[in-house]
């Protein structure tokens, strides 16, 4: 949770998340993916890179075609973006609005300290309700032990809502917000 306090106070930059083979070389190697797969669907909203990749192999995410829905959905120009919440090292939550809809995105990640954050949806249009689609950590997730751990859901909420975003270690949530109609 570095990298959007550092290298992105200039600009968007290069950057290849959305790896869905996570232990490549096995659960106990040091050379894998330290994220949960929830984490990898949150740096899409998280770095801002105008130019995204999906940059796995293709039977990785045929694998996991629930998840990979939110590649294929995340736009990769903003309207707005708003910092949520967030602590240089720790952790960072991003409110992103799509150019040209309604719709929002939020990406939540975390370091390797487990942590819960509320996230308050003040950055909604007032004028309208919303279904937020989920993609979380699992009760259990946990980057080194359990890092494909995801729960994907659905539920209706407005401006004025909370959210409650429980993140596990080394993990993420990433949400869109998809316009209805206008109240």
């Amino acid at each position: 949770a570095i990298l959007p306090y550092t290298r992105m106070l200039s600009g968007p930059m290069d950057f290849t998340p959305g790896i869905f083979n996570l232990t490549f070389q096995g659960e106990e190697s040091a050379q894998r993916v330290q994220t949960t797969l929830a984490k990898q669907l949150a740096l899409y909203v998280t770095i801002y890179s105008p130019v995204q990749m999906a940059a796995d192999l293709p039977e990785n995410y045929a694998a996991r075609p629930d998840a990979f829905q939110f590649i294929v959905d995340v736009p990769t120009d903003w309207e707005k973006s708003v910092a949520v919440a967030g602590e240089v090292g720790d952790f960072v939550v991003f409110a992103r609005q799509e150019r040209g809809t309604d719709d929002w995105y939020v990406g939540a990640i975390t370091n390797e300290e487990a942590r819960e954050v509320q996230v308050p949806l003040d950055f909604l249009d007032g004028t309208m309700g919303y279904t937020a689609q989920v993609y979380r950590d699992g009760p259990d997730a946990h980057w080194k032990t359990s890092p494909y751990s995801i729960v994907i859901e659905e539920r209706g909420v407005a401006r004025g809502d909370t959210i409650n975003i429980k993140l596990a270690a080394g993990g993420g949530t990433a949400i869109r917000f998809k316009a209805g109609d206008k109240k």
